[in-house]
């Protein structure tokens, strides 16, 4: 595994979110970030609990929660910025990818 000190950056509220999440879990030594090809424009994010650190991984922390990313996804979040966001009866994730060129009209996958 590879520790990192630039990347990808979480915010205080998606830190806490995931934070809270791994509280009611029970267990867990973070999150893990990546992208499949998936939607319309190409590309989606893919978020997973990381129970097994997998040695390839890059490693990321954040208001003390571990963020990891596989080498094959690394090239498409660079810079990646998470936020948690709740904007009147929906709630989830915000990505903004420095990388991201388009995306489709629903928001679900992004090209680059």
């Amino acid at each position: 595994m590879v520790t990192a000190t630039s990347g990808i950056s979480l915010s205080e509220r998606a830190a806490a979110h995931v934070r809270d999440y791994l509280t009611h879990r029970g267990k867990g030594e973070g999150i893990r970030v990546g992208v499949k090809t998936s939607g319309c424009s190409g590309l989606a994010y893919v978020l997973e609990f990381v129970d097994q650190v997998d040695p390839h991984d890059q490693k990321f922390e954040a208001h003390g929660v571990n963020v990891f990313i596989d080498p094959k996804s690394m090239v498409y979040l660079d810079g990646l910025e998470m936020d948690y966001v709740k904007d009147g009866l929906n709630e989830g994730f915000r990505f903004e990818n420095p990388n991201k060129k388009g995306e489709c009209g629903c928001g679900e996958s992004f090209t680059v």
